[in-house]
C-alpha cells in the first residue's frame, strides 16, 4: 500500500460466516473456510464483517470483533433505518444484492467503499460533528477510525457540540379545557375521505367505523361514566383511520388531545407513520404529533456526558460515542423501539446502552444542567400542546395511578390492540416485594455505598439545600436513610441463600425462599429444574409470619419519615424563600412526585404484608416465588395482583376520562361480547359501554386455511423438529413459528438451522440470534425466503404482509401456564371455560398474522392432534379447517412458494464453502 495514501477497507479481508458456511475474502478472490481458520484469522487480523455478535454465534466465537459494517453505518448514518443484513445495506446504497451467500464478502468490500465515499460528498446531511466524534473514536481505538479520519477535512471552525446543538423546550400557559362541541356525521366522513386519499377504494365498514367512534367524543352525560365503545374491526378493515378521522377532528375542533394508546411499540411507529396523512408538513406535525413512552425508554443526557467524559471504558465508550452521534440527530431521542436502531446496542452486547436511559429513578430534574434540553421533558410538554398523542397502555395506566401530569390527564382516549388492555393492568396495578425492587428502594435513599460507582445520589444530596433550610426536612432525611439500612444490601442474595440474612427484610426474603422449596418439592415439582419456583401464600408457618411482622414494623419506618418529608418539601414551595427560584422549585416538585410513588410503593409492601398470618382478601392474589435462570437464582419475591385488574383500570383510567374506545381486530378473542367486556373493565362502570363490530373483508375461505397436524407425538422434539424443517422447505421459507416455551424453540432451531441454509432458506429465531426482536421481524419482512421462530412476542403485533408470511406454524395449543395466578382466576372465571376463551383469542391473534392484505394467501398449521375441535371457533367462519398428517400438510404449503418473476436475478441461495463464487 502506499504510505502516503489513505488506508482503503480493501486491504483488509472480508469474512461472512452462516448456517450454511464461511467465506473469507482478500486479495480480491473469495473462498470457503473452515471454522478455525476464520476464528485464527479474525484473532491475528482486523476482518470486516456484518454483525459481529450474530457471526461470532455462528463460529462459536463469541468475543468476535472487528470492523463492523453496522457500526460504520451507524456513524455514517446516524437516525436512518436499515436492514441489517446484506441485502438490506446493499439495497439502501443502491448496490446489487448478492445472488448466493459466496457474493457476500465481495459486497461488504463494496458496502465500506460506498459508506466511506459519503463521508466526502459536498451534501452529506449527517456531515456536523462527524469530525470531532471520530477523533474522540479514534482516541478509543475504534477499528473503522483509520479509515475514516482521512475523508472528513477539519472544520473551519470548531464543530457545535451535541449539548450545545440540542434545542431547549420552554415554558408555556397551561393548555385551557377542551372545549365541549359534539362531531357533525359529515364532517368526520369527510375526514376520512381526506386520509383516505382520492381514489382509495371504498369501505363501507370503514365508514360505518369512524360513524361509530365518533359518538365516543361527544359530551358525556354523567360523571363517572364516559362514552364509551368496545368496537372488534377484523383485518384490513382500516381501524386506524377510522379512529383518526373523528380524533383529528374533535381534537382540532375542541383545541384538546386525544391520547391514543397500544401495546406494542411496533403499532407505535405505525401509527406515527399513519399521522403522515394529517400532517404533510414536518414542522407541524412534529407540533401536532407527540411519541410518548416511559421514562426509560429516553436517552438521558446527563447519562450520556458520564459516559462521554470516562465513565464508560473500552467498546461501551465506542457505543457511548456512536450515540452521541444519534443523540444529534435523532426526531425524539427514543431508545428503544424509536429512531435509535434496534441493532446498535446488541453489536455491544448491550454493554452499556442500558446505563444511557433513566431506569434507575436516578433522574435529579431540574438540578441537571441538560434538564432544559431533555428528551423525556421535552416530550412531556410536547404532548401537553398536540393534538394526537401516541402512547402505551402502561404509561397511561401509570400516569392515571401516579398522579403525574394532572394538568395534562386525557379525556379522551383510544385504546388500539385493546384485547392487551387486561395485561396491561395487570401488570401495572401489581406489587412486588422483592430483593430486587427492596435493594433499589434503599440505593435511591441513601445513594452510592461502598465501592459502587455511578453518579447515583440519595435523598441528602439531592436535597441538601432544602435540608440545610428547613430543619424538619433534614430530622425526616436522616431518619429515611437510617430505616432504609434495614433494606437488603449488596450481596443480599448470597446471604440469603447462605442462611446468613442481614436485616429484616432479607430475614422475610430468606423464610420467603424456605417456604418455596418445602412447598414446591411437596407438590411434585422438581425443585432442582432450574426454572422459576413459586407457591400459593395460603397458611404460613411461624417463621414467615414473624419474619413478615418484623419486616412490616421496619418498612413502617421508612414510610413515616418519607411521607413527613413530601409534606416538608410541599410547605417550602407554598412559602418559598428567596433561593427557589424556577429550576429549584421544579427540581422540589419532581423530588415530592418521585417521594409520592414511593411511598405508594411502601404502602403497597405493608398491604401486602399484613396478609401474611391475616385473612386473605378476595380481591388480591398473593403467592411466593424463587426467580432463577438455567438453575441461578436471580431474585426471590412476594406477589400480589389483582384477581380483576380491570377493576383499577376501571376506577383510574376509565372513570375520569370522557371518552373511551377500546379497539382491535380480536376484542371478542374468537368468542362473545362477554369475553371483551370482562377484560376491558366495562363491567366496572354503571353506564354500559357501545358495542360495533366489523367483519374483516378479506376472503377467507379462499386465502387461507388451517391445518391440524395429526402424526407428530407429543414431547418428540426430533419429530416437531423435523416438521418444521419440512414445512419450511416446502413452502421455500416465509414461516413464522411459534412456540410456548423457549426451551424447545432453542432445540428445534438447533437441530433445523444447518439443513435449512443449506436449501438456502435463512432461518432466525428470537431468544437464540443476538438481535432485538424488532430488527429480527425486519429482517424477516424484507427477505421472502427468511423464517423466524419466536414465542408470545411475535403472536401478537406483528404486521408481515405478502410474501414475506405465507405459513404459520404453531408447536402445539397454546395452553395457559399453570401458575398460581392463573389457577386462581382459572376458578374464578368458570374452569375449562375461561382457559378455552383465553385460547381461542391466542389463537385468532396467531391466525391474525397470515393474512394482512387482500392479496396475500397461506396456511395456518398446528403440530397437534389432540387440537380440541371445541377451540376451533377461534378461526374465521367460512375458513378451511382440516385435520391431516404431516405429508398432507407439507403438499398444502409447498403450494405457497413463491415463483421467481420472469427475468428476475438468482435468487439469493447457498453456495457450499469453497465452490467458485
Amino acid at each position: 500500500m502506499n504510505p502516503a495514501a489513505p488506508p482503503s477497507s480493501l486491504a483488509f479481508p472480508a469474512l461472512h460466516a452462516s448456517h450454511g458456511g464461511i467465506w473469507l475474502r482478500e486479495n480480491g478472490e473469495t473462498r470457503g473456510i473452515s471454522k478455525g481458520e476464520a476464528v485464527s484469522r479474525a484473532a491475528e487480523t482486523p476482518v470486516i464483517l456484518l454483525n459481529a455478535p450474530l457471526a461470532g454465534q455462528r463460529l462459536g466465537y463469541p468475543d468476535l470483533n472487528g470492523l463492523d459494517l453496522l457500526e460504520l453505518w451507524a456513524f455514517v448514518h446516524p437516525a436512518r433505518f436499515v436492514v441489517p443484513t446484506a441485502k438490506g445495506l446493499a439495497e439502501a446504497l443502491d448496490l446489487a444484492a448478492p445472488a448466493t451467500e459466496a457474493d457476500i464478502p465481495a459486497l461488504c468490500h463494496a458496502i465500506a467503499e460506498r459508506l466511506i465515499a459519503q463521508l466526502s460528498a459536498p451534501d452529506w446531511p449527517e456531515r456536523e460533528g462527524a469530525w470531532t466524534s471520530a477523533q474522540s473514536l479514534h482516541r478509543l481505538r475504534w477499528p473503522w477510525a483509520q479509515l475514516v479520519m482521512p475523508h472528513l477535512a477539519t472544520p473551519q471552525q470548531a464543530e457545535r457540540w451535541l449539548f450545545s446543538k440540542l434545542p431547549e423546550w420552554e415554558e408555556t400557559a397551561a393548555r385551557p379545557a377542551p372545549r365541549t362541541i359534539s362531531l357533525d356525521g359529515d364532517k368526520v366522513l369527510d375526514r376520512l375521505d381526506m386520509l383516505t386519499g382520492s381514489g382509495a377504494e371504498p369501505r363501507p365498514g370503514q365508514r360505518a367505523y369512524a360513524e361509530n367512534a365518533a359518538a365516543s367524543f361527544a359530551p358525556r352525560a354523567m360523571r363517572d361514566q364516559p362514552n364509551m365503545l368496545l368496537a372488534e374491526a377484523g383485518t384490513g378493515i382500516g381501524k386506524t383511520l377510522g379512529y383518526l378521522a373523528p380524533a383529528s377532528l374533535w381534537a382540532a375542533e375542541a383545541n384538546g388531545a386525544v391520547w391514543i394508546s397500544t401495546y406494542t411499540k411496533a403499532l407505535q411507529r405505525q401509527l406515527d407513520r399513519e399521522t403522515l396523512r394529517l400532517f404533510p408538513n414536518a414542522e407541524t406535525r412534529k407540533k401536532r404529533v407527540v411519541v410518548r413512552k416511559g421514562r426509560e425508554n429516553y436517552l438521558c443526557l446527563l447519562n450520556l456526558e458520564d459516559a462521554l467524559q470516562g465513565g464508560f471504558a473500552g467498546r461501551a465508550a465506542v457505543l457511548a460515542q456512536l450515540v452521541a452521534r444519534w443523540a444529534a440527530f435523532t426526531k425524539d431521542g427514543d431508545m428503544v423501539g424509536g429512531d435509535l436502531p434496534g441493532w446498535l446496542p446488541t453489536l455491544f452486547r448491550r454493554n452499556g446502552s442500558t446505563a444511557l436511559t433513566d431506569r434507575r429513578g436516578e433522574c435529579i430534574y431540574a438540578g441537571c444542567p441538560h434538564y432544559r434540553k431533555c428528551f423525556i421533558e421535552r416530550a412531556a410538554r410536547a404532548s401537553a400542546d398536540a393534538d394526537i398523542v401516541i402512547a402505551n397502555h402502561a404509561l397511561v395506566m401509570i400516569n392515571a395511578a401516579r398522579g403525574r401530569e394532572a394538568g395534562n390527564q386525557p379525556s379522551r382516549i383510544v385504546f388500539d390492540e385493546g384485547h392487551h388492555l387486561f395485561d396491561a393492568a395487570d401488570s401495572t396495578f401489581s406489587a412486588l416485594l422483592s430483593g430486587q425492587e427492596a435493594i433499589e428502594l434503599r440505593r435511591w435513599v441513601i445513594g452510592p455505598e461502598g465501592t459502587s460507582r455511578g453518579r447515583r445520589r440519595g435523598l441528602a444530596a439531592r436535597l441538601s439545600d432544602v435540608a440545610s433550610y428547613d430543619a424538619e426536612g433534614a430530622l425526616a432525611i436522616e431518619a429515611a436513610r437510617h430505616a432504609a439500612q434495614a433494606l437488603p444490601g449488596d450481596e443480599w442474595l448470597k446471604r440469603v441463600v447462605a442462611g446468613d440474612p442481614f436485616g429484616p427484610v432479607e430475614a422475610l426474603l430468606a423464610a420467603a425462599r424456605g417456604t418455596v422449596y418445602a412447598r414446591a418439592a411437596e407438590s411434585g415439582k422438581d425443585a432442582d429444574a432450574g426454572y422459576g419456583l413459586e407457591t400459593e401464600l395460603a397458611e404460613p408457618d411461624g417463621p414467615l409470619v414473624e419474619a413478615a411482622q418484623a419486616a412490616a414494623e421496619a418498612l413502617d419506618a421508612l414510610l413515616r419519615p418519607l411521607t413527613h418529608l413530601a409534606k416538608r418539601l410541599e410547605a417550602v414551595i407554598e412559602d418559598a424563600p428567596d433561593w427557589v427560584d424556577g429550576q429549584a422549585r421544579a427540581r422540589i416538585e419532581g423530588a415530592i412526585a418521585s417521594l409520592g410513588w414511593r411511598c405508594d410503593l411502601v404502602a403497597a409492601w405493608l398491604a401486602l404484608l399484613s396478609r401474611i398470618g391475616g385473612p386473605a382478601d378476595p380481591d388480591y392474589v398473593d403467592w411466593l416465588a424463587v426467580d432463577r435462570y438455567e438453575g441461578r437464582e436471580y431474585d426471590i419475591g412476594i406477589h400480589r395482583h389483582w384477581l380483576d385488574p380491570t377493576k383499577p383500570l376501571a376506577q383510574t383510567v376509565l372513570k375520569p376520562a370522557h371518552g373511551v374506545i377500546v379497539t382491535s381486530a380480536t376484542l371478542k378473542g374468537g368468542g362473545g361480547w362477554d369475553l371483551a367486556e370482562a377484560r376491558s373493565g366495562t363491567l366496572h362502570l354503571p353506564r354500559p359501554a357501545a358495542r360495533f363490530e366489523a367483519a374483516s373483508p378479506f376472503d377467507y375461505p379462499n386465502q387461507a386455511e388451517v391445518l391440524v397436524v395429526t402424526d407428530i407425538k407429543r414431547g418428540d422434539i426430533a419429530a416437531m423438529s423435523g416438521a418444521y424443517a419440512r414445512l419450511i422447505e416446502a413452502a421455500q421459507g416465509g414461516t413464522l413459528g411459534l412456540f410456548t416455551a423457549i426451551r424447545r424453540l432453542r432445540a428445534v432451531h438447533a437441530r433445523i438451522a444447518d439443513r435449512l441454509a443449506r436449501a438456502g432458506l435463512p432461518l432466525f429465531a428470537q431468544h437464540v440470534d443476538p438481535m432485538d426482536t424488532g430488527t429480527l421481524v425486519d429482517i424477516f419482512r424484507d427477505d421472502p425466503r427468511a423464517s423466524l421462530l419466536g414465542t408470545d412476542a411475535l403472536r401478537d403485533g406483528v404486521d408481515v404482509p405478502g410474501d414475506s408470511l405465507r405459513l404459520v406454524v404453531m408447536e402445539g395449543v397454546p395452553w395457559p401456564k399453570p401458575t398460581v395466578l392463573h389457577a386462581a382466576r382459572r376458578l374464578a372465571g368458570g374452569g375449562s371455560a375461561y382457559d378455552d376463551a383465553l385460547i381461542r383469542a391466542r389463537l385468532a391473534q396467531a391466525f391474525g398474522r397470515l393474512i394482512r392484505r387482500a392479496s396475500d394467501r397461506g396456511c395456518f398449521v398446528i403440530l397437534s392432534a389432540a387440537m380440541p375441535s371445541r377451540l376451533l371457533s377461534a378461526f374465521p367462519p367460512g375458513v378451511a379447517i382440516r385435520r391431516v398428517t404431516l405429508d398432507e400438510a407439507i403438499l398444502s404449503a409447498s403450494r405457497l412458494s413463491v415463483p421467481e418473476p420472469i427475468g428476475a436475478p438468482p435468487a439469493f441461495v447457498h453456495q457450499d464453502p469453497g465452490s467458485d463464487p
